[in-house]
């Protein structure tokens, strides 16, 4: 089974991997938690750096060559940089990226680049305090503002994402954009999705692409679309002053037939798309000692038969509303954002 070609129904390969390195955050989002109380992962059931690398080998004989650290917040793990240095150390691998709120990442970045990361990305949503501690519960931009700083000092560059949602911070984008050119950045601005712990969505706070695009054609000129170069999900474009951002458009203009992602749970339940039920267990089979090939197996049978395309049927929906509703979400930790990584 090493090396073969792995596809799904719809010719779909298996590229690339999200890995959640743990379900707690230390923000509470609106538009991923913004309940009140969660039920947390059981610690003995989180999968060890050993255990996270040993299924990363198993996955990159089927095509996995990308892999991308999660949460929750991934610097909440402790001694996650010797986990980057694991993995970066995997000749199969030629990307190794990290999504973070930015909180930690001040006294973390430096570590994290002499590890061995490649690229990492930071969310932030607004410039403006009072907004910040609106959105997320705590007065933590400074924090975010100084991480993004660090990065910038460690990395060279980086990536800002930004959920954007009517009524909320909609009217950033420009600003974001100004932001993202001072510190090096490039700004990706995402369309509010109703999946997971969102349970507030609603389709009247989604601002599309073609409405995004013509507020930052009306403030800052023409907007120039790039060719795509890969399978990621952001459509690129240029400013007239060479700014480039993105924009991932899952809601109103969906990337499903071109989805190469899959997701690991911190607890090791394997995800094929963002809207699925229900993940396979790969931690069982792991820990009753299954060996390399029996894993491999169960991932390639799995992924064959994968004809997910989760976001595409929602938007086929006639009455779209939230997708989980908070007493199912009571029920089955599973289902939030913050523990399938997003």
């Amino acid at each position: 089974m090493v090396g073969m070609a792995l596809h799904d129904v719809h010719g779909r390969p298996l590229r690339s991997l999200r890995v959640s390195v743990t379900d707690r955050c230390n923000l509470r989002c609106q538009y991923c938690m913004p309940e009140a109380d969660y039920t947390w992962l059981p610690r003995n059931d989180l999968l060890t750096f050993e255990e996270i690398s040993r299924l990363v080998d198993v996955f990159a004989p089927l095509g996995i060559d990308r892999v991308r650290l999660t949460g929750g917040e991934p610097l909440l793990r402790r001694n996650l940089p010797e986990l980057v240095e694991r993995l970066a150390a995997k000749n199969s691998l030629r990307d190794l990226a990290l999504t973070t709120n930015g909180v930690l990442l001040a006294a973390q970045a430096p570590d994290l680049a002499t590890s061995g990361l490649h690229r990492i990305t930071v969310s932030l949503d607004t410039l403006d305090p009072v907004r910040f501690k609106a959105l997320t519960r705590f007065d933590a931009l400074p924090a975010v503002l100084r991480g993004i700083e660090a990065a910038r000092a460690a990395f060279g560059r980086l990536k800002i994402d930004t959920v954007v949602m009517r009524g909320v911070n909609d009217d950033e984008l420009v600003p974001l954009l100004e932001f993202g050119r001072q510190v090096g950045a490039e700004v990706r601005f995402i369309e509010y999705m109703d999946v997971g712990g969102a349970t507030r969505w609603s389709m009247d706070a989604v601002v599309s692409r073609e409405e995004m695009l013509a507020r930052i054609t009306t403030s800052s000129g023409g907007v120039e679309p790039l060719a795509k170069e890969d399978s990621a999900p952001a459509d690129r474009f240029r400013l007239p002053d060479g700014t480039i951002f993105g924009i991932i458009s899952s809601t109103t203009a969906p990337f499903c037939g071109s989805c190469d992602r899959s997701r690991l749970t911190a607890d090791g339940q394997w995800y094929l798309c963002l809207y699925a039920p229900r993940g396979l267990d790969l931690l069982g089979p792991l820990r009753d000692g299954a060996s390399d090939d029996d894993l491999r197996w169960l991932v390639a049978s799995r992924w064959r038969i994968r004809a997910d395309r989760g976001a595409e049927r929602r938007l086929a929906e006639a009455n779209r509303d939230t997708l989980v509703p908070r007493r199912l979400l009571e029920a089955d930790t599973h289902l939030e954002m913050h523990t399938r990584g997003g």
